[in-house]
């Protein structure tokens, strides 16, 4: 009994770790940076995590996994965590900036949101455009990058929960170009 529940946890926490790794894999693309403008910067991978980090929430908890959601939610922000701890910022600093991430985490997921529900590309790129490439009015470049996003939602829209679940879940990237 003891043995089930620790190996149960572990599964549980090797499937958060794969989904993670799948989140990170897919802020990182060239493309995102090349093609769609993003800055190769901090903030900018930042921007792309939690784009692509609440396009796989939102599905989780559509399909009524919000423990799973959850536990990933904590999963992308202890590696925020992990990320500043590696650039030798102090506890103080962490905890300041981890702070600023929520509070830039949970604003971009209600920016993103209303968009992605209605497929309104403008209404996407628009926010894209400001918190993501951090300019005014909505350039071409965002508006690729929000193609790139609501093809993305439409992909993961497609995937069953025993997929999302399993090992073998990749990141879905959208076929056509931006």
């Amino acid at each position: 009994m003891i043995f089930a529940r620790w190996r149960a946890r572990r599964d549980a926490r090797a499937l958060i770790d794969h989904l993670h790794g799948e989140i990170v894999a897919a802020a990182r693309r060239p493309a995102l940076y090349v093609d769609c403008g993003v800055p190769d910067t901090m903030d900018g991978r930042f921007e792309m995590m939690a784009l692509h980090g609440d396009l796989l929430l939102r599905r989780l908890t559509e399909l009524g996994a919000a423990h799973l959601a959850q536990d990933l939610v904590d999963r992308l922000f202890e590696g925020f965590d992990d990320s500043l701890r590696e650039m030798a910022i102090s506890d103080v600093g962490v905890v300041k900036r981890m702070t600023k991430f929520a509070s830039a985490y949970y604003g971009r997921s209600g920016a993103y949101g209303p968009a992605l529900e209605a497929g309104d590309e403008t209404a996407l790129a628009a926010a894209l455009a400001r918190n993501a490439l951090r300019v005014e009015g909505v350039p071409e470049a965002a508006l690729r990058l929000a193609r790139r996003a609501l093809a993305t939602w439409a992909l993961l829209a497609a995937i069953p929960r025993a997929s999302l679940e399993s090992p073998s879940f990749r990141y879905p990237v959208p076929e056509t170009s931006p």
